[in-house]
């Protein structure tokens, strides 16, 4: 098992931006704020060494989430920034390898995320 702390993603709102003109109209592009984002992750990940899960394991992943501030916030509203930028920094091969996914909303402020991987043990069927 891998233990993570990442900052707090953008939410899937702010994550997207959305092209409505020209020969781009209804494509979809990641903002700034995304890029960023996943930059900031992959930087991270060349620093700590990641162990890197192979793409036939099947993960567990469990996400506590410190809020920054006291505004409302859906929870599922971070998943997709951050499982995409644990993608994009080569955690995994594909956030499909996810059989688990628990998120925990933390009552106390610190505007981060603590995230745990683990390999589910291979069952026989």
């Amino acid at each position: 098992m891998i233990e993570i702390v990442l900052p707090f993603p953008p939410s899937t709102n702010t994550y997207y931006r959305h092209l409505s003109g020209g020969s781009a109209a209804g494509r979809s592009l990641i903002s700034a704020a995304g890029r960023k984002y996943r930059q900031a992750i992959q930087e991270q990940a060349l620093v700590q060494r990641w162990k890197r899960f192979k793409p036939e394991e099947r993960l567990a992943v469990e996400i506590d989430a410190w809020m920054p501030d006291r505004r409302r916030r859906d929870l599922d509203n971070m998943l997709k920034s951050t499982l995409d930028s644990l993608t994009h920094a080569g955690l995994w091969s594909d956030d499909s390898q996810i059989d688990s996914l628990k998120i925990v909303r933390i009552p106390t402020l610190g505007g981060m995320l603590k995230i745990r991987v683990k390999a589910l043990e291979a069952t026989c069927s």
